[in-house]
């Protein structure tokens, strides 16, 4: 079964099950078992998402020991499941469908506001950031990170990936009346990596790193480079990618 599930990351410690901490993963498996009669279920994702981060449309699957039709899944689930986790769809998939392998790509806004929300519920997807002295910095460094490349200076110091090289296929950025949305398009992400690119990004148009620094950067991967790593609050994974590649480039 595919499951597309949206949640607010803020209760979480990260998508990923972990021993005596509340993850999404581990409450989808949770209430799974209790609805399959205490069989062990394993639900499969996308892809982690950090602790704090939220999706709009994380991507998993799992294979049920009982027939529950779709419809019936998504409604139980969403009982028993806390409230900032919500199971938006169920189908039938075929058992060669795998929610992390089958993915083409994903996509993450990153929403950044130069104050408080005046709306509590619209501070709850949101980082406050002071706003960049340098706007044009910030686009002409944002438009050198499209493409393949090796991330390492973008992630952890170990990443746990036998590859730092990804390709980043988009990346856009949009004025808002008090803020910027950044929206990434890349066939994967390592650990932290849209984070960071967010932080370099801000440290250059706050003056504090030039576009040069972020071409090095890029050209001569330096593992743990001392990159700000922007709040997980206001990052949102918006969007698995499937079907076809044609929708990597489409909004």
């Amino acid at each position: 079964m595919k499951l597309v599930v949206a949640y607010l990351g803020t209760a979480f410690h990260g998508w990923q099950r972990q021993a005596r901490q509340m993850t999404v993963q581990g409450e989808l498996e949770r209430m799974l078992t209790k609805l399959a009669a205490g069989f062990p279920v394993t639900v499969v994702g996308a892809g982690r998402t950090d602790a704090g981060v939220h999706a709009a449309a994380q991507t998993a699957h799992v294979d049920l020991p009982t027939s529950i039709p779709p419809e019936g899944l998504v409604r139980a689930l969403n009982h028993l499941l806390p409230r900032d986790i919500r199971v938006r769809s169920a189908h039938r998939v075929d058992a060669a469908f795998h929610a992390r392998k089958s993915a083409l790509g994903k996509r993450y806004i990153y929403r950044a506001r130069w104050r408080e929300a005046s709306l509590p519920w619209h501070g709850l997807r949101t980082a406050v950031v002071a706003p960049p002295q340098n706007p044009e910095s910030v686009r002409a460094a944002a438009a050198l990170l499209s493409g393949r490349h090796d991330w390492a200076s973008f992630t952890v110091p170990y990443p746990d990936s036998h590859s730092t090289e990804r390709v980043l296929f988009r990346i856009s950025l949009r004025e808002r009346r008090d803020g910027l949305d950044l929206a990434f398009i890349g066939e994967g992400f390592l650990r932290y990596q849209v984070r960071r690119m967010v932080g370099a990004l801000f440290e250059v148009g706050w003056n504090r790193r030039s576009v040069a620094e972020i071409q090095t950067l890029i050209e001569q991967p330096t593992p743990g480079a001392p990159l700000w790593t922007a709040p997980a609050v206001g990052l949102t994974l918006e969007r698995v990618y499937y079907r076809s590649s044609a929708l990597l480039s489409s909004d």
